[in-house]
């Protein structure tokens, strides 16, 4: 038997097979907390948190790979306080603007610890080393974020994710350190 494909329907043949093929991009992450009695004591704890990707987080994801927009490499960690919380991180959430949650700010360091990140691989970017906070006060921590702005309660930058813990809130006291690891995947 001798077979032949025109053209045109080895075109439509080629365009049919594509439409099965797909990709989406999914902006995620993943903070791992670990609460020590005070710098390298007995751990009295540890977390782990799926969080979300704010709208302004993934936009500043997409305009600085894909448009060529400047260009800021800085990004902090941050803390979220049970102290005056209703809500949980949303995505609509900005710096400016999180009415249900506040920003604990209850530690040493005099600016938020800064994110140090290791080449991507596999379609993550992890944290090279934990952010640390040392603990000055007692306090009731709900969770973390990712902003690119070191001043601590400042409300400018762009907040990239926020997340809650999902075995509830955690107390620590002063002298207790958090450290914190966090991992970007697409």
């Amino acid at each position: 038997m001798n077979e032949k494909l025109t053209a045109a329907a080895a075109a439509a043949a080629a365009l049919g097979g594509m439409g099965a093929v797909g990709e989406q991009l999914h902006a995620s992450g993943k903070y791992k907390i670990q609460c020590h009695e005070y710098e390298g004591g007995p751990l009295l704890w540890e977390e782990e948190i799926d969080n979300l990707v704010t709208t302004a987080g993934k936009n500043d994801l997409l305009d600085k790979y894909l448009a060529g927009s400047s260009y800021t490499a800085a990004w902090y960690l941050g803390l979220i306080s049970s102290t005056s919380y209703t809500t949980g991180p949303a995505v609509g959430d900005t710096p400016a603007s999180h009415s249900g949650w506040a920003e604990d700010q209850n530690y040493s360091q005099s600016t938020r610890p800064a994110a140090s990140w290791n080449a991507a691989s596999g379609g993550s970017k992890a944290l090279s080393a934990g952010a640390v906070f040392t603990m000055n006060a007692s306090a009731t921590i709900k969770g973390c974020f990712l902003i690119s702005n070191s001043t601590k309660g400042g409300t400018t930058g762009t907040l990239y994710s926020a997340g809650l813990f999902s075995g509830g809130d955690q107390p620590v006291v002063s002298g207790n350190t958090l450290t914190v690891t966090y991992t970007a995947s697409v």
